[in-house]
């Protein structure tokens, strides 16, 4: 237990060997759990709560600050299981509590405990309630990261609690940005954070960080991470986040061909395609990539970056290549409906990479502009005709 502010108090938990996050975020640092305790002249708030392994200490630093059946409401500002989990084993330890949350919050807290008798209070978009000398002010923030986002804003202590929005996995027994140890370290987490956790919702950010600028706040409360002060890292990961989620301005639109190609045949394709992106529309700016000649980071980069794009596979043991699934396991699949997109590849005896391509693409509703194109083994003179076509037809549905 930590406190913060006269009234206000950490009672979370740290999780330092975490290293890996929903199955696909590394954490070199660790993550924490920040659960917080607003204590009031009428009533107490339990703001977020924690991860279900970690209940036994979380139980133990709420008691040092009071009995848990004097807490008479929680906050539920995001409801993922790491910020939830341990709502089901707290419940039992407390008395007559209300939950608030959002709407698609209030659905997803049921689920995640079992239970539908949960007393809950579904809040609007500012919203306020008095827990006497203490104002709780709920602001909807929705896709930050999830549906259900809300921040919780406290205007006589001038803090913002935001969940997971400027947070960081990383995990030191330091409470506040100014004292933390590995600051480098930390910067490292706060960057990888949202790139994982933010990349796919830049829109949601952007419209988060306006809602925060109408706010008189001089530190926000995240639920991963350091507590960010006005005089330390604050103004910095607003700055940050503001960048990072700018929209990209480019004078032409950019389409993109990647390909992989074991003998040269889809390569032979990818060339025309293309050539025949230029044909189809000559105001684009285009790149041509072999997928295994670059950093895989940068290829999923550009990936989710452009406007259009073609991929090229050749069929291995009856799929498309490896390298080609770990590119697609890196698109956006949030921001990518609607996009044009060709799939092209050379085959020898079976063919089925470019389909199975073709339908993961179809899943994440892309805009296919024809069916995939397959060659046997050498593309012949009118398959490459045929891989220039694919290519006009792509450009053209970015004029």
């Amino acid at each position: 237990m930590k406190q913060i502010l006269e009234g206000i108090y950490e009672v979370g938990a740290l999780n330092p060997a975490m290293r890996v996050f929903d199955i696909v975020m590394e954490t070199d640092y660790g993550t924490s759990y920040n659960s917080y305790l607003v204590k009031g002249q009428q009533k107490t708030a339990l703001i977020d709560v924690c991860h279900r392994s970690f209940f036994e200490p979380y139980l133990a630093n709420i008691r040092e600050v009071c009995d848990p059946k004097e807490i008479d409401c929680i906050v539920l500002n995001h409801n993922e299981p790491d910020h939830t989990g341990a709502l089901a084993q707290l419940l039992p330890e407390l008395g007559d509590v209300t939950i608030y949350t959002s709407q698609a919050g209030s659905i997803y807290i049921k689920g995640i405990t079992n239970r539908q008798d949960l007393n809950i209070h579904v809040v609007k978009d500012g919203e306020t309630l008095d827990l006497g000398g203490k104002t709780l002010r709920f602001i909807s923030a929705p896709f930050l990261h999830w549906p259900d986002s809300i921040f919780t804003y406290l205007p006589e202590d001038r803090v913002v609690f935001t969940c997971d929005f400027l947070g960081a996995h990383y995990a030191e027994p330091y409470t506040f940005d100014y004292n933390m140890a590995y600051p480098e370290k930390y910067e490292k987490a706060f960057r990888g954070y949202y790139d994982a956790i933010f990349g796919p919702f830049k829109k949601y950010v952007q419209a988060g960080l306006q809602k925060l600028e109408a706010l008189d706040f001089d530190m926000v409360l995240p639920s991963h991470g350091p507590v960010l002060t006005i005089d330390t890292m604050l103004q910095t990961a607003i700055a940050r986040y503001r960048s990072w989620s700018a929209p990209v301005q480019r004078e032409k639109k950019l389409a993109v061909v990647f390909y992989t190609s074991a003998y040269g045949n889809t390569k032979q394709m990818a060339v025309e395609v293309w050539h025949g992106l230029l044909e189809g529309n000559q105001k684009l700016d285009t790149r041509f990539c072999d997928i295994i000649e670059h950093p895989m980071a940068e290829m999923r980069a550009l990936l989710n970056e452009c406007d259009a794009f073609a991929i090229g596979t050749p069929t291995i043991n009856r799929d498309a290549v490896p390298p080609v699934w770990e590119l697609l396991a890196g698109m956006d699949a949030i921001n990518s409906q609607k996009r044009p997109c060709a799939v092209f590849g050379s085959f020898g005896w079976s063919g089925e990479g470019c389909p199975n391509v073709a339908a993961r693409l179809q899943s994440l509703k892309c805009a296919i502009v024809e069916e995939p194109l397959r060659a046997t083994f050498v593309p012949t003179q009118e398959d490459l005709e045929k891989a220039r076509a694919l290519g006009v037809r792509l450009g053209e549905a970015l004029s």
